[in-house]
């Protein structure tokens, strides 16, 4: 099909997106996909970070496919060690994305209107695309949380670690890292071994170490799925969304709070050694004072620093995407900035579906990580395309598949 009128485009080229768009493709599925190959895993989390989740689910797709990690790593010629390294997730997504989808196009998409029964896009270049159906994989960059305490202060005093590839700028600086989880130890300990006179501070009474339990052999297969998601026992409800959405309301928050509690994996804990950290303490008040902030703690106590580094994670409201129009923003049912999505990730919006974290109110925690690729991928692809089978003009059997229009199925 012309790439001007593609049966769905994608709009993001990191795991979600890519691991949807070969799934579409392999489907039959004329699939146009829109955005930089794993631009935020480069341009928004630190050189030097390794993945918190384990080898086993950190593969794009499904993890029996041709295409995982393991591939990656035999066909390197190199082995990877264990955590992964940020920089070589990031060439194995690169490698993924070019022998599944190589015809990824770069521009930034500006805004997706509703046009019809289906969807105008409008790039960064001026040309637009038309198509029935658009996927949401755009990340969580846009979600990122500023505690209003730091409203109003200058990037130069006051950042949140998503915007930041390299640390190193910090060396020889005062900065306090807030927060409590992996991103904020592991900016911290970054941050140390940069050089920079750092100090953790945590909301919470105590850090909690994540890694304890083993994922090794019978016992680990019993204590967690190989999807890795939350903690012991419960992972193996994570890893099956379709039940946990059937469950009661509460049960699924408390699934959500649970699995997503702050912590640290186990492996930052000897780079933490001699790291000051302070817990059970937040920002009460801050000044400006000679280019640096005075902060003042709940307990009284004060800290001057050069900088503040908010490793305070993200909140999901899809109303943040500013390239979604108004209008289809109206027409989507959302509760607490997630969109109410069913079947196939579709949302209250014929033919727009989403993709990761803001699945996660609909279909649980194991969407906002990368083993979640394998499900999300599948799911759509067998929303969209319903197969059929045919016997070719030689007698062999193929699966056809013929697009399903938007409007024909519901949430």
């Amino acid at each position: 099909m012309s790439p001007r009128s593609p049966d769905v485009i994608v709009i993001g080229a990191g795991p979600y997106g890519l691991a949807a768009a070969a799934e579409l493709r392999g489907a039959g599925a004329g699939v146009h996909v829109l955005g930089a190959p794993m631009s935020f895993w480069k341009q928004h989390m630190p050189r030097g970070m390794r993945l918190r989740s384990p080898w086993g689910a950190s593969h794009i797709g499904a993890p029996r496919s041709a295409h995982t990690l393991d591939a990656f790593e035999a066909a390197r010629g190199t082995p990877i060690s264990r955590p992964v390294p940020l920089a070589d997730f990031v060439a194995y997504g690169h490698w993924f994305q070019e022998r599944n989808v190589p015809e990824v196009d770069s521009r930034r998409v500006e805004r997706v209107e509703a046009e019809g029964p289906g969807f105008r896009i409008l790039l960064d270049d001026g040309e637009q695309i038309t198509t029935a159906r658009v996927v949401v994989a755009a990340g969580i960059a846009d979600f990122a949380w500023r505690p209003p305490e730091f409203d109003g202060l200058p990037q130069d005093l006051v950042s949140h670690s998503s915007e930041h590839a390299d640390l190193g700028r910090f060396a020889g600086r005062r900065v306090v890292v807030v927060g409590g989880g992996q991103s904020a130890f592991e900016s911290a300990v970054l941050l140390k071994e940069n050089g920079a006179d750092v100090e953790l501070l945590m909301r919470a009474v105590r850090t909690r170490w994540v890694g304890r339990a083993t994922r090794k052999g019978l016992l680990g297969r019993l204590l967690f799925d190989r999807t890795d998601v939350g903690p012991v026992f419960l992972s193996h409800l994570i890893a099956r969304p379709r039940l946990l959405r059937r469950l009661p309301r509460r049960v699924h928050r408390d699934v959500m709070r649970r699995a997503l509690a702050p912590g640290a994996s186990l492996w930052l804990r000897p780079r933490s050694e001699g790291m000051a950290i302070t817990a059970g303490r937040h920002v009460t008040d801050l000044t400006r004072s000679n280019g640096h902030l005075q902060l003042r703690l709940d307990d009284g106590t004060s800290r001057e620093v050069d900088h503040v580094l908010l490793a305070t994670g993200y909140r999901v409201d899809v109303h943040r995407y500013r390239f979604l129009a108004p209008e289809l923003l109206s027409g989507l049912d959302c509760v607490d900035g997630y969109p109410v999505l069913g079947e196939g990730l579709a949302s209250s919006v014929p033919g727009l579906h989403f993709l990761g974290a803001p699945a996660a109110h609909s279909f649980g925690p194991l969407v906002r990580f990368v083993s979640g690729t394998e499900f999300s991928a599948r799911a759509l692809a067998r929303y969209v395309t319903k197969g059929q089978a045919r016997v070719t003009d030689r007698g062999r059997t193929d699966r056809a598949f013929d697009l399903v229009a938007p409007d024909q199925r519901s949430p």
